[in-house]
């Protein structure tokens, strides 16, 4: 049953599936953050004040540019896809190894013929025999 799971999770499209889920959530971070933490502040924050202005004292150009935020989330991504790098060799090198021990196995006895072509042998031993 053990063998059963490791050749379940070694599997390519499993672990490739992973891998897409996680990449995928730690990228949606990084667009998230940038779309809230950058884009939002220089375009949207100064419509928005503008609206609610009761002086002129109280324009303000730009909102709050979270650019650390930003570069947060791309250093988390980056680190999350160093880490899959690495699980993904290691899965790499077991799918090598459960291989080789595959391969290294006995093969199994050859199917004996069909019952037609022994009879065929068998023919062709007899009339050699004759000659």
């Amino acid at each position: 049953m053990l063998q059963e799971f490791k050749k379940f999770v070694l599997r390519g499209n499993v672990v490739d599936l992973a891998v897409g889920v996680i990449i995928g959530a730690a990228f949606s971070k990084i667009v998230s953050s940038f779309i809230e933490d950058v884009i939002t502040p220089l375009l949207l924050k100064p419509a928005l004040d503008a609206a609610n202005l009761s002086k002129l004292s109280d324009l303000t150009v730009f909102g709050t540019v979270k650019y650390g935020l930003f570069l947060s989330a791309l250093i988390n991504f980056i680190i999350v896809a160093f880490i899959l790098f690495l699980i993904i060799k290691g899965v790499g090198a077991a799918q090598a190894r459960l291989a080789n021990k595959e391969k290294t196995e006995a093969p199994a006895a050859p199917a004996p013929p069909p019952a037609d072509i022994q009879l065929l042998t068998e023919i062709r031993d007899l009339l050699k025999a004759k000659q």
